[in-house]
């Protein structure tokens, strides 16, 4: 933890206005930003297969985009979108 927090506050005055900022930034660029991308881009994609197979494709997209691996929990928990009722076919 020790060094995770030197690494956070490396060059920066705790006494200045900007600290809270220079070490948000410093701990914003120690992410993984790449990895997080492709996460989520396989997150969403899976929710768009989930979504297509329930007839919510667009339900699954943001759902998975929004809570990731949980939108697809909630997407598999509402219920299947039934096809449009038509009406019985007129005698010949």
């Amino acid at each position: 933890m020790d060094e995770l927090l030197a690494r956070a506050t490396h060059g920066v005055d705790p006494d200045a206005p900007g600290a809270f900022w220079q070490i948000f930034f410093n701990l914003l660029n120690m992410l993984p930003w790449a990895a997080m991308f492709w996460w989520s881009l396989l997150f969403v994609a899976v929710g768009a297969l989930l979504g297509s197979w329930r007839g919510r494709l667009f339900e699954g997209i943001v759902w998975a985009w929004v809570l990731g691996p949980i939108g697809w929990i909630v997407l598999l928990l509402r219920p299947r979108r039934e096809p449009p009722h038509r009406p019985p076919p007129l005698p010949r």
